[in-house]
């Protein structure tokens, strides 16, 4: 498990904008970015102990979420070749690194690309492929617009990798004036450095960052 460090000073800077001291467990949502086997199962490509680590986080964020009737998103992050979820030319041809290894193992259907099995992902979860960092930019399904006819008002931001997808989710639901909340022990990167960089930013501007056990007690009083 990472480390948490955020200075004092960012949570002060961040305080007065981003400070949620009640929840409304209806109007929320769990948006579980990309808990894969590609970045948790031993052997794959960006599997990272810390992120194996925030399952039961997760796994408890959601239970008690979908008890005081908010919604649960998983996302999946997809690599395709055709359609509009297709990376642009420079990144698709780009015969190096860990892209041309993830437009095989993060493919629809791979086992990279499924939802790792120890996730409670119930039946009236959502589960949606993203094509980009962020889930509300290029997916298979319009998040925005998903969340907006349920009534939602509220995020949870859960999932991997902290420093990425999980940040660009979370700039991109502020932006659209979700409340957002950043739970840090729900989250991973793939070290202490990069995870607190993320939420140091996320802290300033974004979010009310806290832990897991933070987010259930406001869940836990509404209800």
């Amino acid at each position: 498990m990472h480390k948490i460090e955020i200075p004092q000073w960012a949570i002060e800077r961040g305080r007065s904008m981003n400070r949620f001291d009640s929840i409304e467990p209806e109007k929320t949502a769990l948006l579980v970015i990309d808990m894969q086997n590609w970045f948790i199962v031993p052997g794959q490509t960006f599997a990272n102990a810390n992120t194996l680590e925030t399952v039961p986080n997760i796994n408890k964020l959601a239970s008690t979420l979908r008890a005081g009737g908010g919604h649960v998103m998983w996302s999946r992050q997809a690599v395709v070749a055709e359609g509009p979820g297709k990376p642009p030319a420079w990144i698709q041809n780009n015969p190096q690194g860990p892209n041309a290894d993830s437009r095989i193992h993060l493919k629809p259907g791979a086992f990279g690309h499924a939802l790792y099995e120890g996730l409670d992902i119930a039946r009236d979860d959502t589960v949606f492929d993203k094509y980009r960092y962020s889930a509300f930019c290029n997916a298979a399904i319009d998040v925005d617009q998903h969340l907006r006819s349920r009534g939602i008002d509220t995020v949870i931001v859960t999932g991997t990798v902290t420093n990425c997808c999980c940040e660009s989710t979370a700039r991109d639901a502020m932006m659209r004036d979700y409340k957002v909340l950043f739970a840090t022990d729900a989250t991973s990167a793939v070290t202490d450095e990069e995870h607190n960089a993320a939420l140091l930013n996320v802290q300033i501007a974004i979010a009310d960052v806290r832990d897991t056990a933070e987010i259930l007690s406001l869940l836990e009083q509404r209800r």
